[in-house]
Formats: C-alpha cells, structure tokens, sequence
C-alpha cells in the first residue's frame, strides 16, 4: 500500500505542499491555525516524512559515524546505547565503527570526514592516535573527540576530570585504612593518555594522604580487559608483600582481578579491596560487587550529539569546547562489603 505524501498532506489540509514543508521542517513561520491543520492532516494520513531524501536534498547523508577502540568493551555499548536515541531524535541515523586502536584506520576515518565521505560529523574516542595528531586536523571539521585525555581546543572535546575521578576512588580505598594500594592499567606511552591521568590521580591521593607511592605497586596493562586484570593481580600477588587494595582503571580490569584474587582464596574486601573505572553493569552484579567511578554516560551522549550538530550546522567555524561531565564514586562489596 502506498504511504502518504507530502502532497497528500497538503490536499487534505487545505494548504500548499510548500506550506506543509513549512511546517514539517519548520523552515518558515506558519500561522498556528495552519499548522493545527497541517498536523491534524499529517496525523490522520499517518504521514512520514523521507528523511533520507531531505537530507540528499540539503548535501548531507543523514548519517553520523561513531567510532571507538573496541566493541567488546561494554563502556563503549553502553555509550552507544546512549547516542543513539539522541541522534535519532535529530533525523540521523548513526554508523558504528571499530578500530582496535589502529591509528591508520583512525586517521583514515578522520579524512572521510573531511571529505563528507559516508557521513556528515563524527563522534570519535580515539586510541591509536595522540592529542598531536588530531591538532594537525583541519579545524572546521565537524569532529567531537571522546575520552579522558588533554585537549588543545581544536575540536570539542567531552569527558570527565579524570585526575579527580582517579584520586578519589584512590582516596577511598586510602579513607579505609589500606596502606598498600596497587594501581592496574598505567600505559606510558603516548597513546596511552587516559591511563596516565587515572595515575596521576593516583599519585595526587597519596600525595594528599601524606603517604609515598610504591612504584612497584603500579602495574601496567596493555589494555583495560579482564585477562589483563588477571595477568596483574597474579603479578601482585606473587610478591613477598602483597598489596592490600587496588584501584583498577576499569571494570574489566577489576573483574579479571577479582578473579584471580578469590581463585587464590583471599577474600575480598577483607584481605583485598578492589575499586574499578566506568560502572558497567557487569560490575553491578558480580560476586561481590564492584566499587567504581560512574561517569554520566546520558549527559556525556547527550553533550557529543549536541555539540556534533553544533559543528554541522554552523556556518562558520567554531572554537573548541572542553565539557566536563559529572562523575560519582559508588562504593559496593569489593570495598565495603556487605551490609551487616
């Protein structure tokens, strides 16, 4: 069966199709009695604009591309299901990439971009490359990078204060007593920039406490999964003087670490206390649950989308914008244990 057109619209309002255009893309002001009837008309034709064929019109796709490191990493599935309503809301579909950290591939989506190849914006959490390669970009592009990482204020950048979130879940586990507390994740090199601020909050807690940091208790992981978690705590435990806490820069890292610390038959919080990083659900129902920092993922979604549109739309170019999101830290069983 054939749907509605926008001329079947305007036939049965009364109005001219240029009218109904009007009202639909709200291009120009109607007058509220012709645009009762223009939806009244719209509602009973059940009447679905062709977004598709607007936006060819205008020399877009209709598309934004989101890109991340890895798919496997539910912060990111969460993320996305948080983007995704948001750009729906605006008429745009979204299109979903992996790179593994590549920064050829990384640096190739950049250019596409550039061009308008495949979609109008994007919104990239980068791994492969470094804050210098992306200022080498054009700054008109319609680009908003993700991520716990400095920015030099080429394009918009949204995330949390990663310092600050890191010495407080540092802080808490110092607060309860724990004198030996392991930092899991640091990743010293260049690409590795949101593990080193998760360290220097690290850093910053012991600082404030009036405590010295061990640097053989910080570990470093070539990702933030479990199996590298795991990898570290058995490192951890192997020593002569075990830490007594530790403060993984991720979920997965304090689930792979979990595990291998109960499969050593410690129990957790009591011998060892465990905070992660990202408050996937995961964490919310492991055995014990985990202490984490929850970044707002809806307001940091909500924020990238806005900001992307900004950047699409604008008709000149704009300065970059540093957006802070809010982070809270949420104690559970692998620090407190469970309630008596």
């Amino acid at each position: 069966m054939r749907g509605a057109t926008l001329r079947d619209v305007a036939l049965l309002a009364g109005v001219s199709a240029r009218t109904v255009s009007n009202v639909v893309n709200g291009y120009a002001p109607v007058t509220e009695r012709t645009r009762l009837k223009v939806e009244r008309a719209i509602a009973e034709l059940d009447y679905r604009p062709n977004v598709l064929a607007r936006n060819l019109a205008n020399g877009r796709s209709g598309q934004i591309a989101v890109v991340v490191p890895y798919l496997d990493t539910p912060y990111f599935a969460e993320l996305l299901q948080a983007i995704i309503p948001r750009a729906r809301e605006h008429g745009y579909n979204v299109l979903v990439d992996q790179t593994d950290g590549d920064p050829e591939h990384e640096r190739e989506l950049v250019r596409r971009g550039a061009r308008g190849v495949l979609f109008d914006g994007m919104i990239l959490s980068p791994l492969g490359l470094a804050q210098e390669d992306l200022s080498d970009c054009d700054p008109t592009l319609p680009l908003v990078v993700l991520g716990e990482r400095t920015s030099d204020g080429t394009f918009d950048h949204v995330g949390i204060d990663d310092v600050q979130a890191s010495r407080e879940a540092t802080r808490h586990l110092i607060d309860l007593g724990r004198r030996r507390v392991a930092a899991v994740g640091d990743q010293p090199y260049p690409t590795g920039e949101a593990a080193q601020l998760r360290t220097r909050g690290y850093r910053l807690a012991h600082e404030d406490a009036g405590l010295p940091v061990d640097e053989s208790l910080i570990v470093r992981t070539p990702r933030f999964n479990r199996a590298d978690g795991s990898r570290a705590m058995t490192r951890l435990l192997d020593r002569p003087d075990p830490p007594d806490a530790a403060f993984c820069y991720s979920d997965l890292v304090a689930l792979g670490a979990l595990h291998t610390a109960l499969d050593r038959g410690l129990r957790v919080p009591e011998d060892i206390a465990l905070i992660g990083y990202d408050d996937i659900e995961e964490g919310r129902y492991s055995n014990p649950t985990i202490s984490t920092v929850s970044p707002d993922k809806e307001a940091i979604a909500t924020t990238a989308v806005d900001r992307l549109l900004r950047r699409m739309t604008g008709t000149t170019p704009l300065p970059g914008v540093e957006v802070r999101a809010s982070h809270r830290l949420i104690p559970r069983q692998s620090t407190v244990g469970r309630p008596s």
